[in-house]
């Protein structure tokens, strides 16, 4: 699963550790990988929706044994259901057994005890009723219901009518009685009855479609190869199927999206087939599934969702055209639930304990694939974006990647189970080779198909096929928590001519790591570099023949390591670093340094960096007050000319910020580009150099006709004019003013004033708006006290706004949500 964030690239610095609770099990609490007493073989289910009652009504069919021991008894999960009746079947027909439900459970008496190898079928006739399913304050980032009506009652003209499911963790049992456990597999038939006009989509093949008098349809779904219950998917609305070329011309690929969108189908999934390719390749193991199918819905509950040829993604995956025009922001997601159907749903984890062999290969499934399509810059900044994610939050430091001392399965679905273990993935893959790697993980996926498996297996993989002890690797990076925090400096010895290079690790002596790290060192322009093994001790000290002073040692150039660095470079050193170094890690470091000291000059070189990220962020820091004309009229040529949408859009926006009517004309031109980058930031600097015609543009204009992104670059002229029309588009960024508060105090001064006029106005909509993003961002939040802090800090002004109005029974109401929304951020 991805988990879907707004994700603000910092630089990293200053970095501090924090003591956290013990997560290991040894305090006590330890969560079993779930005992099998029965194996399931075969799930039929037969469904159908009641939209006004937000139910259904399903029969189910299911075949299983018992696992090693001998049973009279059958346990299946069934999450607030009423059962009707239950049956064993025997020659086609049901016939009763004596059952028992509670709490959520249900105890099914068999017929007699059945032995190992044994099958038996089980019938049960249910209703699901999904609104009535209890959180029990588990902290799911995706919901509890298992089963989803959007908009079923069909009165809101702005949604469509749709019903979809979401399995992972354990809500499967919502929808259908089963084990509702990962180390579980089944084969699956599934019939679904809807109405005629709605189209449906499940796991698996559609064999048959029958129509009934009464103006439905039963499609009848089938799949071959058996996967985990939290997989299972059944989904119907109105929507459009768009087919894709065939993966190597037998693996149909479809696309499941709103009518209208048809022709951005293909814009934005349109690298599947190529993606499935390169991971068949490049996981040593072609692709196990019959088909493979993409669906967009309404009010999602995460970002994507990986259940078996039918991927579930929210509607933030289907941008417009001048959006893709400068950038396909979900591709990344689409490989990463791709990666899933190798990692997750081919091998599954045995236990939500180690998560990791499902999400920390879709992680890095995610770097694979950018490095393949984008090169290597631009896979090494969305890993470094990655880790930064991690790093930022202390509390993750005691977390270990695989950890049994979990509270709540939930908690598992952090950045240590993804960010981290990606990037230790990555330094796997350096330390093993290519070749060793990869062969390694063809091993285990060939090994455990259909299956399931533990960190432990990895391992076993890695080491019979590198020849490798891997058992210390293991336990550091994925059994053990934390990571380096490096401290590097150097001394020469002219006498001696020689280069001595401290390595420091500076967390706590309990958590020393060992690991290989690169050293480049630099005699004038010529770059040495040089390998060397970091012992697990404080302080390594390396020697390393120089004829003379070196003019820079430069540690772990190619950002392999997962550790936070350390070092006294002066500011001549890091302008050398980035004039000299290849590697984007090294120059990634000396642009962080620039922006962290306004090094006016470093960063008007990183303007032409090959990256085009680094070249977005130096323009996007530049201090505009200090550049000459013949500077700025660089920016304007990059603004110009630059390949990228986006970086044309950066140097737009820094002209933007002179407020110099020379540059009108380039910002004229730029709203006749096929990029909503560059005409969002053609607009933000008419508002800046020509305010009265973007008044006279705003006023005329109606607010359907601009987007939320349109109307940022306006909003200093929306702010100053009260164009209150344009607040309800807008204030879902106004809400996030704290947040820029450190990178762009003007900017956050900004979206404070419209934030604050907005909770000033007795609007009911503009306040539940304003409350949405944080209600959803909330299951996200566990342990992110400085985000937490920044939401309420938000909300408690809102509140204060409020009080102060006349107390109108709507400003009443108002004030009570807000509240209310305060007390849940502060459980």
């Amino acid at each position: 699963m991805k988990k879907s964030f707004a994700c603000f690239l910092l630089f990293l610095f200053g970095l501090s550790l924090v003591a956290q609770t013990d997560t290991s099990g040894r305090s006590g609490l330890y969560r079993h990988t779930p005992e099998k007493q029965t194996r399931l073989i075969h799930t039929c289910l037969k469904v159908g929706f009641d939209f006004s009652k937000r139910t259904m009504d399903g029969e189910a069919r299911i075949t299983a044994t018992p696992h090693f021991y001998p049973t009279d008894r059958l346990t299946l999960d069934a999450k607030a259901m009423r059962i009707h009746g239950v049956g064993i079947v025997q020659e086609g027909e049901p016939k009763p057994l004596r059952y028992l439900y509670r709490n959520d459970s249900l105890e099914i008496q068999l017929d007699r005890t059945y032995r190992r190898d044994e099958e038996y079928t089980v019938y049960i006739r249910y209703t699901a009723q999904p609104e009535e399913v209890a959180d029990k304050g588990k902290r799911s980032f995706v919901g509890t219901k298992g089963l989803y009506f959007i908009d079923p009652d069909g009165d809101d003209p702005e949604r469509p009518t749709q019903v979809w499911t979401q399995g992972q963790t354990e809500y499967a049992s919502c929808w259908f009685p089963t084990i509702d456990k990962p180390n579980q597999k089944s084969t699956q038939e599934i019939y679904i009855t809807v109405p005629d006009r709605y189209r449906t989509l499940s796991n698996g093949l559609l064999q048959a479609s029958e129509q009934h008098d009464d103006g439905t349809r039963t499609d009848h779904w089938t799949m071959k190869h058996p996967h985990a219950p939290y997989l299972f998917f059944v989904a119907a609305g109105e929507f459009s199927v768009v087919s894709d070329t065939p993966w190597r011309g037998k693996v149909p690929i479809d696309y499941y999206v709103e009518k209208g969108d048809e022709a951005l189908a293909k814009e934005v999934f349109g690298l599947t087939s190529q993606m499935i390719e390169f991971f068949s390749q490049t996981f040593c193991y072609d692709f196990p599934w019959e088909k493979y199918a993409q669906i967009v819905v309404r009010d999602f509950v995460a970002g994507g969702m990986e259940n078996t040829t039918a991927v579930i993604h929210s509607e933030s995956a289907m941008q417009k055209a001048d959006v893709l025009a400068d950038n396909n922001y979900w591709e990344f997601v689409i490989a990463h639930e791709a990666a899933h159907h190798w990692f997750g749903n081919l091998v599954t984890a045995e236990s939500w304990a180690n998560l990791i062999v499902n999400e920390a290969f879709a992680n890095y499934a995610e770097y694979l694939w950018i490095e393949h399509r984008h090169g290597r810059d631009d896979a090494d900044f969305h890993l470094m974006e990655r880790v930064y994610e991690y790093l930022i939050r202390p509390e993750d430091f005691n977390k270990q990647a695989v950890r049994f001392g979990y509270e709540d399965r939930e908690d598992m679905f952090d950045k240590v189970s993804y960010n981290k273990a990606g990037a230790v993935l990555h330094i796997l893959r350096d330390y093993l080779g290519d070749e060793a790697f990869f062969e390694s993980v063809g091993l285990f996926l060939r090994r455990h198909e259909f299956g399931t498996a533990e960190a432990h297996d990895l391992r076993l993989a890695f080491e019979e096929v590198s020849g490798k002890d891997l058992s210390r690797f293991f336990n550091q990076w994925f059994f053990g928590n934390g990571h380096p925090v490096v401290e590097a400096s150097t001394r020469y010895d002219a006498e001696s001519r020689s280069l001595s290079l401290h390595i420091r690790q500076m967390q706590d002596s309990s958590l020393l790591f060992e690991f290989p790290l690169e050293i480049d060192l630099y005699e004038g322009d010529r770059r040495q570099r040089h390998s060397v093994w970091v012992s697990a001790r404080k302080e390594n000290i390396f020697t390393f023949a120089a004829g003379e002073q070196p003019s820079l040692t430069d540690i772990d150039p190619r950002g392999i390591i997962l550790m936070e660095e350390r070092n006294g470079k002066s500011s001549a050193e890091y302008r050398f670093q980035y004039r000299y170094a290849e590697d984007f890690k090294s120059r990634y470091q000396a642009l962080a340094f620039a922006v962290e000291n306004a090094d006016k000059h470093l960063l008007l070189a990183a303007v032409h960096d090959p990256c085009y990220h680094l070249r977005i962020k130096a323009l996007s820091e530049l201090p505009v007050e200090q550049l000459s004309r013949k500077e700025l009229d660089a920016v304007a040529k990059i603004a110009r000319s630059d390949p990228k949408n986006l970086v044309r859009s950066a140097a737009m926006w820094t002209l933007a910020g002179t407020r110099d009517k020379r540059y009108l004309p380039l910002f004229e031109k730029g709203l006749e580009t096929h990029s909503a980058s560059v005409r969002n930031a053609a607009l933000n600097g008419i508002a800046q150099t020509a305010p009265e015609r973007a008044k006279r543009f705003l006023v005329q204009a109606r607010p359907e006709e601009l987007t939320a992104d349109q109307l940022i670059g306006l909003l200093p002229v929306v702010i100053r004019h009260r164009m209150a029309k344009y607040l309800p588009q807008l204030i879902g960024y106004l809400i996030y003013y704290p947040f820029k508060e450190d990178s762009n105090p003007e900017q956050a001064a900004l979206l404070r004033r419209g934030y604050e006029w907005a909770m000033s106005l007795d609007d009911a909509i503009l306040v539940e708006k304003a409350l949405y993003p944080f209600r959803e961002e909330k299951p996200y939040l566990s342990g992110d006290m400085r985000t937490r802090k920044l939401i309420l800090e938000v909300l408690e002004n809102g509140l204060r706004i409020k009080k102060g109005l006349p107390q109108t029974p709507s400003v009443r109401e108002q004030t009570g949500l807000l509240l209310r929304t305060i007390e849940e951020m502060k459980e």
